[in-house]
């Protein structure tokens, strides 16, 4: 049994947000495998479907970014899911826009999102780091405030354009190479 979990947070206002392309993820990997619609249950969302044979678990928690963990352990725990089994998409703000990274383990480099995670189920999980830079003009944001009102804020349409919608495609359409664990062709 697999679990892919897209981080995110719940609500109209956030759907485009920088924040949200786990979610989006999430979503295009259910549209193009035709997975049965969400269902609510244990603060998430989630669908289930059998690919080759094994079951996996699509999840959007919907208990908001910073506590992502508690979804995360309710579903792990209902279903008995391996650590070794679980994908986390989100966003990276240390990576170029489009720049896909898969790692195992490791620091949640400030990402309350994956903090929840680790401080709930630990951090032996896999993690696809989704590159959505940095603002490029500072003076937009108080100084305090300058990642999240950037992860906070939606993505412009120059972006979706250019780089979103490939990036969503190129991970969707090559989602079993990552079920399998066969990461060097994941991003071919």
């Amino acid at each position: 049994m697999y679990l892919f979990i897209g981080l995110g947070n719940p609500g109209l206002k956030y759907v485009y947000n920088r924040h949200n392309i786990g979610y989006m993820i999430i979503d295009k990997i259910s549209e193009l495998y035709k997975f049965p619609n969400f269902l609510k249950k244990k603060n998430s969302s989630l669908s289930i479907k059998k690919i080759e044979n094994e079951k996996v678990i699509l999840l959007k928690p919907t208990t908001f970014m910073n506590l992502s963990g508690i979804s995360v352990q309710n579903i792990k725990s209902f279903y008995n899911i391996k650590n070794e089994n679980i994908f986390v998409f989100h966003d990276e703000i240390d990576l170029n826009p489009s720049e896909i990274k898969i790692k195992k383990g490791g620091s949640s480099n400030g990402h309350n999102g994956l903090k929840s995670i680790d401080s709930f189920i630990g951090n032996d999980y896999y993690r696809i780091r989704i590159g959505v830079g940095r603002p490029i003009d500072n003076s937009l944001y108080k100084k305090n405030d300058i990642v999240s009102n950037w992860v906070l804020s939606d993505f412009s349409k120059k972006e979706k354009e250019e780089w979103l919608e490939t990036s969503l495609n190129l991970i969707s359409e090559n989602f079993n190479f990552l079920k399998n664990k066969e990461f060097d062709f994941f991003l071919q």
